[in-house]
């Protein structure tokens, strides 16, 4: 079962919320996010981007960096840009992009059930990532962002967030990247205990995007039960904040390769070589979406190529080997370019779908890539196999689009 709670949200008045909200942390360098917060003093930016408050250079792990987060936490609620909710809730947040709306819960998920598997992962994460978002919520002694989790579709779930959404939202408002953004309160205590007594009936719940911000959490709220003398088991610490959608409202966009050279191959020698594994096909001078799992769009030399895996090249029995992540890393990153490990190869650079795959073709054209691969996008169903069988995708496999927006509620921990 998953256990969640409703919590005493920590939120911007409604008047201020643009203000506040902020793009996730990790989506944005520091000069970008310096950019963004310009003269405005309540962005999110101050919290979770402090660096942004020093002069430009300064290294966002020293530690008078975490400090000054905590300082502008603490002066955001002096200032009352940041204020409590008076009794534990559970919040609608939805999301518009592109004319379609999905619509999460915002819950406080359980410290314990991502620490005994329930609370599903699909990515490995790094120790120093894991660390430095640790410091950020010892610190502040808050989850400052949310987590983004998927949930099994549930009629009844679905059925209370309609009718929650047919009132008035606390907020609505549109973000400068065009999303739009809708916030409930749900504080009926009948509506409470029946949200939390479905995902009671849920086996498990699924990270889709944030597995650092998830593993950081968890293991500070596990760290705080480990040095508390008096720990009884039902503090706020033993819970972080996330918001779950159901797996149905999810897409997944693609997420494509470049690569700066082709291993000492010409153009030709490497169409060549890529033709032993898969079906090649020329399609002009125009990158084009892939029409199907197996299939991939590569670009190199100002051409276009339609290239689809043969028979036997892939597993779809293995929920690893049926990736087309796999099929191309194995394929054609490792045994045609010699690029080993995802992780660490300085050859290789990822590009969200979201940039179009003119952004693909651009940076081929420009000469600073040699080779672009589009992906066909991963499906949830894929996703949730995967971590289900305890599996971990390659690097780099799922792009989640729209972004949850931080600051429109803050999780306290004490």
């Amino acid at each position: 079962m998953a256990v969640i709670k409703p919590f005493k949200g920590l939120r911007p008045p409604k008047q201020i919320v643009r203000d506040v909200a902020s793009r996730p942390y990790d989506v944005l360098n520091s000069e970008e996010a310096r950019a963004e917060a310009q003269s405005n003093e309540k962005s999110l930016y101050h919290i979770i981007k402090p660096e942004i408050d020093f002069p430009v250079g300064t290294d966002e792990h020293e530690e008078k960096v975490y400090r000054k987060a905590l300082e502008n936490f603490i002066k955001f609620q002096e200032k009352g840009w940041l204020v409590q909710d008076p009794a534990e809730m559970y919040y609608v947040y939805a999301q518009t992009m592109k004319g379609k709306t999905q619509y999460g819960l915002v819950v406080a998920a359980y410290v314990d059930d991502y620490m005994t598997g329930k609370i599903k992962k699909h990515e490995l994460t790094r120790r120093d990532k894991e660390e430095d978002r640790m410091k950020h919520v010892r610190v502040n002694d808050a989850n400052i962002e949310p987590v983004f989790f998927a949930y099994p579709d549930n009629k009844e779930l679905n059925d209370i967030v309609e009718r929650i959404t047919k009132n008035e939202p606390e907020y609505d408002f549109v973000s400068v990247d065009g999303v739009g953004h809708h916030f409930w309160l749900i504080d009926g205590k009948v509506d409470i205990d029946r949200i939390t007594g479905i995902f009671a009936s849920f086996p498990a719940m699924y990270i889709a995007d944030g597995h650092h911000r998830s593993a950081a959490a968890a293991l500070v709220g596990a760290e705080k039960a480990k040095n508390n003398p008096k720990h009884k088991g039902d503090e706020e610490y033993n819970y972080f904040m996330a918001v779950c959608f159901p797996d149905k409202q999810l897409t997944i966009i693609d997420y494509n390769r470049l690569v700066k050279d082709l291993n000492g191959l010409t153009p030709a020698e490497f169409i060549a070589k890529i033709e032993k594994n898969f079906t090649v096909e020329p399609t002009g001078t125009e990158i084009r979406k892939p029409a199907a799992l197996h299939n991939f769009s590569v670009y190199l030399d100002g051409k276009s190529y339609s290239v689809t895996a043969k028979p036997g090249t892939y597993d779809d029995s293995d929920p690893i080997g049926a990736l087309d992540v796999t099929v191309t890393s194995n394929l054609i990153l490792d045994e045609i370019l010699g690029i080993k490990d995802l992780r660490s190869d300085k050859r290789i650079d990822f590009v969200g779908g979201i940039r179009g795959l003119s952004e693909l073709k651009k940076r081929v054209d420009s000469g600073e890539m040699a080779l672009a691969i589009a992906l066909y996008p991963v499906s949830m169903k894929q996703l949730m196999d995967i971590a289900d069988s305890g599996n971990i995708m390659p690097p780099k496999t799922t792009w989640f689009e729209p972004k949850l927006r931080s600051g429109l509620v803050i999780h306290k921990l004490s």
